[in-house]
C-alpha cells in the first residue's frame, strides 16, 4: 500500500472513530470540523436528523463539511461531499444541493460557493479536505492562511466523484472492522435489539430513544451501530 493511501485510511479512521454520541453540556474536543450543538443547523427531520443518513455520524462533530439536498423529495443532510456523492450515485433524485458556509456557519445554496480543496484542516470521510465558503475573498484568505486551492462547486464535486471509488472501498473496509467490534460490544453491554435497521443513523436514533446501550458512546456507539446495520 503507498504513502498516499495510508494517508487515506488515517483521515477516514479519524472520521469514523470521532466522538459521535455528543449531548448538551458536555465539553468537546478540539476539531476544527465541530460546532456547538446550539450552533448547527439541522435541516433535516425525524428521529434520526442528528445523524448523516448514510454513515451515520453525529452531523454537529462534523458540521464545517456538512452539505444538504432534497432526495426524492425529502431533505437529507450529509456529514460530507463523500456522503452526498454517494446519494447522487444511488439514482435518486438529488436536487437543491446547500452546503455550511464556514465563514458564518449557515447553508448557502452550493452555486454561491467557493470551496477551498486540500488545506490542512482535517477531511470527512475522504484523504482530501473541502471546506465552503461564502465568497471569494473568505475562501482565499483561508486558503492563505492554511493551504489548499480555491475551487467552484462543480469542479469540486468533479474531484470528489472521481476519488469516491476508491474512497468508498477504504471506508468500506474501516467500517466492516468497525461493525466487528460493535458486535462484542453489542453482546456485553447492549439490551436485545430484534429490530432490522436501513442505516447506521437508524440504528443509532432507535439506541438513543430506548436507552438500548447504556454508557456505550462515541465510537463505541459508532461501532454498535453499523454492526446493527450490517447483520
Amino acid at each position: 500500500m503507498n504513502k498516499v493511501w495510508k494517508m487515506v485510511i488515517v483521515a477516514i479512521s479519524v472520521s469514523l472513530f470521532a466522538f459521535a454520541g455528543m449531548g448538551h453540556g458536555k465539553k468537546m474536543p478540539r476539531d476544527f470540523r465541530m460546532v456547538p450543538m446550539g450552533r448547527a443547523e439541522l435541516l433535516q427531520s425525524g428521529n434520526a436528523k442528528m445523524f448523516c443518513p448514510k454513515c451515520g455520524m453525529t452531523l454537529p462533530m462534523f458540521y464545517r463539511t456538512n452539505h444538504a439536498a432534497t432526495v426524492d423529495g425529502k431533505v437529507e443532510q450529509f456529514c460530507s461531499m463523500h456522503c452526498l456523492v454517494e446519494e447522487m450515485n444511488s439514482g435518486k433524485k438529488v436536487s437543491d444541493i446547500k452546503v455550511v458556509d464556514n465563514s458564518t456557519l449557515k447553508f448557502i445554496p452550493v452555486q454561491k460557493a467557493w470551496y477551498v480543496v486540500g488545506s490542512s484542516k482535517p477531511a470527512t470521510m475522504s484523504k482530501v479536505s473541502k471546506y465552503a465558503f461564502g465568497s471569494k475573498e473568505a475562501a482565499e484568505k483561508f486558503a492563505s492562511e492554511n493551504g489548499g486551492k480555491v475551487m467552484n462547486f462543480a469542479d469540486t464535486l468533479a474531484l470528489a466523484k472521481k476519488a469516491y471509488e476508491k474512497e468508498a472501498a477504504m471506508i468500506a473496509k474501516k467500517q466492516t472492522m468497525m461493525a466487528q467490534k460493535g458486535k462484542a460490544i453489542y453482546e456485553k453491554r447492549c439490551q436485545k435489539i430484534d429490530g432490522k435497521f436501513g442505516s447506521a443513523a437508524e440504528a443509532k436514533a432507535y439506541i438513543a430513544a430506548h436507552n438500548s446501550c447504556p454508557g456505550v458512546r462515541g465510537k463505541m456507539l459508532q461501532a454498535v451501530a453499523l454492526y446493527l446495520e450490517k447483520r
